[in-house]
């Protein structure tokens, strides 16, 4: 059967149940979200002389958390205005509106007798042939069915979300026996397509995939640091960035989350798994034990395995001695292996590194990993019988760039198992057979594909769900058209090119900026090409220019070669947007500064919901000066003739800009203005924009592209303009909101938004906005206090306000 979805129901709104709500709220869902009614009125309501007859007390649980839940950072929501989704109520009074729901979605709290109160509830409103999912991370999903109908059955699974649901990719589909086989093939498809999450198809056993794997490692972590008397701050130094992993690490990671949490889940597992070969493990420390019992449970305490404190009067993060058991300042991390590690770029070459360490940290390394292939390859077949589902369930599920099969192929999977053995660890016997069959790897690429091996087939197949993906680091070398040190441009199909950066940060400097008009050369070089998409599959889409350079040549006061500089970033980004072939921009992550503005100059940007964009050169003490500041006018003006508002649109970008403000999604940069309604786009799915990129290039060649002509109509105000800028930045001055310099920025920014001291309003050309923006820049950049703000910027990664 062909089901859409439209209206979702949550059932419970706790800090999962609210975030689940905004979740779909943010991907344009009408959401119905119920709690329960409260017993009595609290004193608030009491003196008020509401009485749990009157609706507010009746909805004060689900309103409470949902107000809770907008207000927490980071927030649930894409943008604040898509709360207006979601209509909240009560179980006893409004649980027959779910009658009107396509899905419901069961969240309340994890007792089996509760949530089977809630679904017998459901049964009598629910509509035939719509979806019941449940969202529990450690109740047995087939246990829920006892005396639910036959069509309640069919249509019910697990749906377990991590969290925070807006930001952790994983979604885990865990159907029953009694699962109607399309109903798991749509929700692994909705998912993936709509809620841009990396579904995991679960069995149905104790903590399903990915909190079984993860909270194996992490108990495994507890006893080896003490096995092995590491501190915590070497352990998080060991485990984070360097590993392919969160900042967060281990020990910031279990603060964050909770001791008592982690414990409980711990707990679970060991009550639940009694066969599992590691159930030893999931007796947590003493040391765990005791942190317990002193109410150290992490951030929610004040206190856990790092806290907060002052010493001689600088507030510094202290770390817990896990013997002593008391709080001491952290000593600074030293090991060789790291030293050498932090030499190489390439994540999967890193790992070799880490493991082949003489020292310390290369034991503690080898320990971890040989720990983690054993305990992985042996619960194949028990939770899933594909090794892809471990490593993407991690991966998604707790931010492993590497999941347990990805780094042991990177170690070389024979060697390793022999080190293994060496060391007192066997894999699961799968991986012999393997081994046997000749085959020494569990994944390859080939044609543009990523395959994995199929145990129970023994041979290679391809991933599930990836045949459409368009994935760089999968493509064939021969895709490759040409690269340098920081891009390489690929042939992605049916006539598109796609222009990657691999710089550090993927900063814009030299190198990227010959990447980008090689590719335009190309492009527009030879008819078979259609098009340029510019995306990449890195951390971020760009940090921005390279402020080192910058720096460097305004300290030497190097006038005429950094004007050069600016010139070439100015008529680079003026190519891509008066090329003769169509532009698009697929941004993720950071889209700062000069990254900002090469997707401010496309045809069209495909956007990943989870894009961080704005123009932030004023915390670097100048103005955008990549077209930024010349495109902030013309677009000023735009507005100007739609609604005819011209001071009110000129302040509203202006303030944009002066602010740094970054967009905190794609869809909040259609409010700043930076994208555009109705020409660009955003993908929910950050690894489909790719794909979506190419589609639109291919779109607009098929509706006649014809190269546009550079504009020459801008509007600008002139002294009128000017004047109201001058007077805003030297009033906040006056009130000591910002400082002296940064009025200095705030009137060079101005100048060039009002087109310079032109006595009355005019209408201008873009290179004669282009070159203002260049000459406020040049000023700007060769004064010492800006000097000092990029020097801060440059050597410490912190905005300086002087």
């Amino acid at each position: 059967m062909k089901r859409s979805i439209k209206k979702v129901a949550v059932l419970g709104s706790g800090v999962m149940g609210s975030r689940i709500a905004c979740h779909f709220a943010n991907v344009g869902l009408e959401v119905l979200l119920l709690d329960i009614v409260p017993r009595e009125p609290n004193e608030k309501e009491a003196a008020k002389g509401l009485t749990t007859d009157d609706k507010a007390v009746r909805n004060r649980i689900v309103n409470d958390a949902l107000a809770f839940a907008i207000k927490s950072n980071p927030n649930p929501l894409y943008n604040k205005a898509f709360a207006s989704r979601i209509t909240t109520g009560n179980f006893d009074d409004d649980m027959e509106k779910i009658a009107d729901c396509d899905w419901t979605i069961e969240v309340v709290i994890e007792r089996l007798d509760i949530k089977q109160q809630v679904f017998a509830n459901v049964e009598k409103y629910r509509k035939p042939g719509t979806l019941i999912t449940s969202n529990t991370s450690g109740i047995p999903i087939h246990q829920m069915l006892e005396g639910r109908s036959e069509d309640f059955q069919k249509h019910f699974a697990g749906t377990h979300f991590f969290n925070p649901p807006r930001y952790l990719k994983l979604l885990e589909i865990i159907p029953t026996p009694k699962t109607d086989p399309e109903v798991v093939d749509f929700l692994m498809d909705y998912g993936d397509r709509f809620l841009g999450k990396t579904t995991v198809l679960c069995k149905d056993t104790p903590a399903f995939i990915a909190n079984r794997i993860g909270v194996y490692s992490i108990q495994a972590l507890f006893h080896l640091v003490a096995e092995m008397g590491l501190t915590v701050t070497e352990v998080d130094k060991m485990t984070g960035p360097v590993l392919g992993r969160a900042k967060s690490a281990t020990f910031r990671t279990c603060d964050v989350v909770g001791l008592d949490t982690l414990v409980l889940v711990a707990g679970g597992l060991k009550q639940n798994c009694p066969e599992d070969e590691a159930n030893h493990l999931f007796d947590v420390p003493d040391y765990i034990t005791k942190m317990v019992e002193n109410g150290w449970i992490g951030s929610k305490a004040g206190q856990g395995f790092f806290k907060k404190d002052v010493v001689d009067g600088k507030k510094v993060i202290m770390e817990l001695n896990l013997e002593t058991l008391e709080y001491q300042v952290p000593e600074k991390v030293k090991f060789a292996t790291l030293a050498a590690a932090k030499q190489e770029d390439d994540l999967k070459k890193r790992m070799k590194v880490l493991a082949g360490g003489k020292d310390k940290a290369g034991e503690f390394y080898r320990k971890a990993f040989y720990g983690l292939f054993e305990y992985s390859s042996n619960r194949i077949p028990e939770i899933t019988d594909d090794l892809y589902k471990i490593d993407d369930a991690i991966g998604a599920g707790f931010g492993w760039k590497l999941g347990p099969f990805d780094t042991w192929d990177a170690l070389g999977v024979a060697e390793t198992v022999k080190a293994m053995e060496e060391a007192g660890r066997k894999p699961a016997q799968w991986v012999y057979d393997m081994l046997d069959k000749g085959v020494e790897s569990f994944y390859k690429t080939e044609n543009g594909n990523k395959y994995y091996y199929d145990i129970p087939a023994g041979e290679y197949k391809i991933i599930p769900g990836t045949e459409d993906l368009i994935v760089l680091e999968n493509l064939p070398e021969s895709s490759i058209v040409w690269s340098n040190s920081g891009t390489t441009l690929y042939d992605i199909g049916d006539g598109v090119l796609n222009l990657e950066f691999h710089t550090k940060m993927n900063t814009i400097g030299g190198e990227v900026l010959q990447g980008l008009n090689k590719a335009l050369d190309i492009a527009e070089g030879d008819e078979k090409w259609k098009g340029l998409v510019i995306a990449n599959e890195g951390d971020n889409f760009s940090a921005g220019a390279n402020l080192g350079m910058i720096f460097m040549l305004a300290v030497e006061q190097e006038v005429e070669e950094l004007d050069i500089a600016v010139k070439s970033f100015q008529d680079t980004v003026m190519r891509l947007r008066y090329s003769s072939v169509p532009v698009v921009a697929a941004p993720h992550g950071m889209a700062l500064g000069g990254g900002c503005e090469i997707c401010l100059h496309a045809d069209k940007t495909i956007a990943a919901a989870e894009t961080y964009i704005g123009l932030v050169e004023f915390g670097a003490g100048v103005i955008p000066a990549g077209a930024g500041s010349k495109e902030m006018a013309l677009r000023a003006s735009d507005d100007y003739q739609k609604e005819n508002l011209k001071l009110p649109a000129l302040r509203e970008r202006f303030l944009t800009v002066g602010m740094a403000k970054v967009a905190t999604s794609a869809e909040e940069a259609f409010e700043l203005g930076i994208l555009r309604k109705g020409i660009d786009e955003v993908s929910v799915s950050a690894e489909r924009r790719i794909g979506r990129a190419k589609r639109a290039v291919l779109e607009l060649d098929a509706q006649g592209y014809s190269q546009p002509a550079e504009r020459k109509d801008i509007s600008v105000l002139g002294k009128k303009g000017l004047g109201i800028f001058v007077a805003g930045a030297r009033s906040m001055e006056d009130a000591k909101y910002i400082s002296e310099h940064d009025r200095i920025i705030s009137e060079e920014f101005g100048y060039v938004m009002a087109g310079g001291d032109l006595s009355a309003e005019t209408k201008v050309s873009e290179r004669y906005l282009l070159n203002l923006e260049r000459k406020a820049f040049l000023k700007l950049a060769m004064t010492r206090k800006s000097m000092e703000r990029m020097q801060s910027l440059v050597t410490t990664g912190k905005p300086l306000r002087n």
